[in-house]
């Protein structure tokens, strides 16, 4: 009777075997493709080849997303995208634009759905006179935002792809709310208007920092802060707080009618 009994378990133990044998050679088989994928973008990246580069890590981790591929290709990508978006590089998210007699920055950005400062940030353009005939490159991507209350992030999309991610606040007691709003207003250095008082640009009292982007949702909007330290946290009366240097970039790239996701 004790060797009946056993006979199963050996059974068992040949088939976990023999299903060991099949697939494990294949994790590691995806795992060394991967590995192959990032030093070819490294490659690429060390020949100043960028969006070679960015899509080579990208196709890394999403071809063989086992969590040592991802932990370094994933952050590279997006390190690049961001790189390409504020150079003069022209890619599958731009296109090389040609100025036209009447042409404007901001008749230009308004055409295209981008905004006057990535214009001259990815053109290096110190101010905002052009030239007829002059070569300008624009961002043809549709840009997005989703929100992240349960991890206090903020991610960038462009088209489909995260291209960066931003530690925010959010609101005290989860009362930022959920749901799909646009961008409505955006200011530089905007006025603090609490009970009673109007807190000027400036004053360390002002808690919306040095921007604001106003939301669909009438109150509530992503701003600056005077108090970094609350970064990562639900401390907020609603709004989505970021610091100072990353407000200020993410506005000079997203345009009005923005579309921003809030998710629990």
């Amino acid at each position: 009777m004790k060797v009946k009994a056993f006979l199963p378990a050996i059974v068992v133990a040949a088939v976990v075997i023999v299903l060991l044998v099949i697939f494990v050679p294949k994790i590691q088989f995806g795992s060394r493709e991967g590995e192959a994928l990032i030093s070819q973008a490294a490659l690429y990246e060390k020949e100043n080849k960028l969006p070679e580069a960015r899509d080579a890590y990208k196709n890394a981790y999403e071809t063989y997303p086992d969590a040592a591929i991802v932990k370094v290709a994933k952050p590279k990508a997006e390190e690049l995208s961001m790189k390409i978006l504020f150079s003069p590089i022209v890619d599958s998210n731009s296109k090389e634009y040609t100025v036209q007699a009447g042409d404007t920055l901001a008749k230009i950005s308004k055409v295209f759905g981008t905004t006057v400062e990535l214009i001259k940030k990815s053109n290096n353009l110190a101010g905002d006179n052009i030239r007829l005939g002059q070569k300008l490159k624009v961002v043809t991507a549709k840009f997005s935002v989703v929100v992240d209350k349960s991890q206090n992030l903020l991610l960038l999309k462009q088209n489909d792809d995260v291209i960066k991610t931003y530690k925010v606040a959010t609101g005290l007691n989860n009362c930022t709310p959920v749901g799909t709003f646009k961008i409505t207003t955006k200011l530089v250095n905007p006025v603090w208007y609490k009970t009673g008082a109007a807190v000027p640009p400036g004053s360390p009292e002002n808690i919306l920092g040095t921007r604001w982007m106003g939301l669909s949702k009438e109150g509530y909007g992503i701003h600056g802060t005077t108090d970094p330290s609350s970064l990562g946290k639900q401390a907020t009366a609603g709004c989505v707080r970021m610091l100072n240097s990353e407000v200020e970039e993410l506005y000079g790239i997203l345009p009005e009618g923005t579309e921003v996701t809030i998710v629990d």
